[in-house]
């Protein structure tokens, strides 16, 4: 099955280049929904315990070439493939806008499948070598779907500082493969384990630290983040939802794949993961609360879940290491149900903002507002991806962070005072997580969907076309289910979690069942839905009640002024203003403005530009050192002819001198000795 989806993959490529526009798209769109079947079946059976495994000839290169099908593999798959044939469907009708663009679209379809690809491969393959070639095709193939509109200065800088990080990422992985390699003579997966298994703790900590740091950079975890809120912005819309929906989950995957493969001290491990990813949250959720841009406020929302996995994912190392297998089970359940609920709630958001943009042309949210009289279904999508990304109930963020949440006070009952401590600041971080996620959602739904307009645009905004409609509803579907029966979707993950569990020295059998955390999840979640449902039906009997009276329409009365109304509501800016100020010490914020000076003041105005203080702090201020440094040797590139055959002439000289002055120095040395 695997070599025949390479083949539909290799036929289409070749294909794509020669149809027509129109054609492009859906022969694009056949080939995900064909390789998201035929990987979907691959992956049902690996979920049903049916491990597949073989091993390919490979080449002198490479050697043998194992393909391992598990657990974790097959609900990486599953989920991968749901978000790509979602992408796909919307970007289909987004990318209508841009037909006149054909070879641009051309490299663009390319890269869909590209991507697709190269993801899957890296979730069943585990050979060192293949997997940096499938690593490598995946960064390319994100570059250029990033660049689309390469026209665009912002797009073109987006894209090469992802592909700069892309391959930071990938200076790491050869570092641990090189490592591992060079001890085992082997580039199989397996052989990591026996490294780590052949050495002391401590180096096989450094091993998965060096992993973790390459995968960290493509999940986003704070301080390797800064390429997601530019990448993001500069993509076009379903390319950020496969982005924020997949691709950086690779990184959750490779993270997981290395905690079943490396053995070390999986609690001080645990404590490293879970004060990353708490750091992660909060930072990620603290400036995404501060952005101006719709697209860039989800980039860092992001990372803000991201954090969230990386809690329940130190939560169950934790869990591995003090042999407990109920928070083994719940950290890493709720991790992973996360992931699979942030690709589905992320994705529905960036394909609502794609929405907004193509009918407003801005995602400015200072211009936006009162959308949702012209875009009802958008708002109402947006709005349930947005309840379902603060984690309330009936919606599939609240399984995930309740599970997390469940193990990190079960946790606080199984250990010593510094163990209590940290999973108790845990515990207030995912709060403060939750608490902050809820003010941004309330300012980004309430400026640019509700109240009145704040900007005139020269074309009035409309909806989308039901093409884009059809697959956020879908989306959508999957997060309500997810809410309303998550001991569906976990019964999924029993074999996943048993990778995991096997890595317990105690007996599993006696613990008890997580059956019944799900089960109390499931009652709230049909409790929140049987409120929403009483608010409804109260709505509609209201409704039915009062529409035979007359309606009257009158303007909103606006505090005894008489100037424009629209002008005198909240903007997104003075809604989170006292939270600004109170996180003033923790963010970096550049104001501009013009203040009223006089009784009859001239044209006003305020500005802020958040700016990312650990991107200040780690890329822009080296940078800047490093430019300086070497600005002293400008004076070497001064146009006089004469100075560049100077350094030729030099240079020849250091090639040809060196090797007899190198023999000069040995033969020394050796007269020497003999004295």
């Amino acid at each position: 099955m695997i070599a025949i989806s390479l083949l539909i993959v290799a036929i289409s490529i070749l294909l794509i280049p020669f149809l027509n526009v129109k054609w492009k798209g859906i022969v694009t769109l056949l080939t995900v929904i064909l390789i998201a079947v035929i990987g979907g079946i691959i992956s049902v059976k690996a979920l049903l315990g049916d491990k597949i495994e073989f091993i390919l000839k490979g080449t002198f290169v490479t050697g043998e070439i194992p393909i391992r099908i598990d657990g974790l593999s097959g609900w990486f798959i599953l989920l991968i493939n749901f978000t790509m044939i979602t992408g796909a469907l919307y970007g289909l009708q987004y990318m209508r806008s841009y037909r006149e663009q054909s070879s641009n679209i051309t490299l663009h379809c390319i890269a869909y499948l590209g991507i697709q690809s190269a993801l899957t491969i890296i979730c069943v393959v585990q050979n060192a070598i293949v997997f940096l070639f499938a690593w490598e095709i995946m960064a390319l193939s994100s570059f250029f779907l990033i660049i689309f509109e390469h026209y665009k200065q912002d797009c073109i800088k987006a894209g090469v500082n992802y592909l700069i990080q892309a391959h930071v990422s990938m200076v790491f992985l050869y570092l641990g493969f090189i490592w591992v390699g060079t001890r085992m003579n082997s580039y199989d997966f397996r052989a990591i384990t026996e490294f780590s298994t052949s050495f002391p703790p401590l180096t096989s900590l450094a091993l998965f630290l060096c992993f973790f740091t390459a995968f960290a950079i493509k999940a986003g975890f704070v301080p390797f983040h800064t390429w997601l809120p530019y990448a993001h912005p500069a993509a076009p819309s379903h390319v950020s939802g496969i982005m924020s929906g997949v691709i950086i989950k690779i990184g959750i995957y490779g993270i997981l794949r290395m905690i079943l493969l490396i053995k070390t001290d999986y609690v001080l491990l645990g404590f490293i993961i879970l004060f990353i990813s708490v750091v992660s949250g909060i930072y990620g959720v603290m400036l995404a609360i501060v952005q101006h841009n719709l697209k860039k406020l989800l980039a860092y929302h992001s990372i803000e879940n991201i954090g969230i996995i990386g809690i329940g994912i130190g939560l169950g190392t934790i869990g591995i290491g003090t042999n407990n297998f109920l928070l083994t089970t719940l950290g890493f359940a709720g991790a992973m149900l996360h992931v699979l609920n942030h690709s589905l709630f992320k994705s529905l958001l960036f394909y609502g903002s794609g929405n907004v943009y193509q009918s407003t042309h801005t995602m400015n949210i200072e211009h936006l507002g009162g959308l949702a009289k012209r875009m009802p279904h958008t708002s109402v999508l947006f709005l349930v991806a947005a309840l379902a990304i603060c984690g309330l109930p009936p919606f599939n963020g609240f399984a995930s962070e309740f599970l997390i949440y469940f193990g990190l006070f079960k946790g606080m009952n199984h250990g010593n005072l510094f163990s209590t401590l940290s999973l108790l600041s845990s515990v207030f971080g995912l709060v403060l997580i939750g608490g902050l996620a809820l003010l941004c959602f309330t300012k980004a739904f309430g400026v640019v969907f509700l109240g009145s307009p704040q900007h005139s645009f020269s074309h009035q905004p409309s909806e989308a076309n039901t093409a884009k409609l059809i697959p956020m509803y879908l989306v959508m579907g999957l997060i309500v289910a997810i809410g309303l029966f998550p001991i569906f979707f976990l019964h999924w993950l029993s074999e996943p979690l048993k990778l995991f569990k096997d890595k317990l020295s105690v007996a599993t059998e006696t613990m008890p069942p997580v059956s019944d955390i799900a089960y109390t999840m499931q009652y709230i979640g049909w409790c929140a839905m049987g409120f929403i449902s009483l608010a409804g039906i109260i709505f509609f009997t209201r409704k039915q009640i009062t529409k035979q009276k007359p309606e009257s329409f009158a303007t909103t009365w606006g505090c005894g002024y008489v100037g424009n109304t629209a002008k005198m509501q909240y903007t997104a800016n003075s809604f989170i203003r006292t939270y600004r100020k109170l996180a003033k010490p923790f963010l970096s914020i550049h104001k501009k403005e013009v203040l009223i000076k006089s009784i009859f003041p001239e044209k006003s105005s305020y500005e802020t530009h958040p700016q990312d203080k650990m991107e200040e702090l780690l890329i822009d201020i080296p940078i800047k050192q490093m430019k300086y440094f070497f600005g002293k040797f400008r004076f070497l590139q001064n146009g006089n002819p004469q100075f560049y055959i100077l350094y030729g002439f030099i240079f020849i000289t250091l090639v040809i001198g060196l090797p007899f002055l190198y023999g000069a120095i040995i033969s020394l040395m050796k007269f020497l000795n003999q004295l």
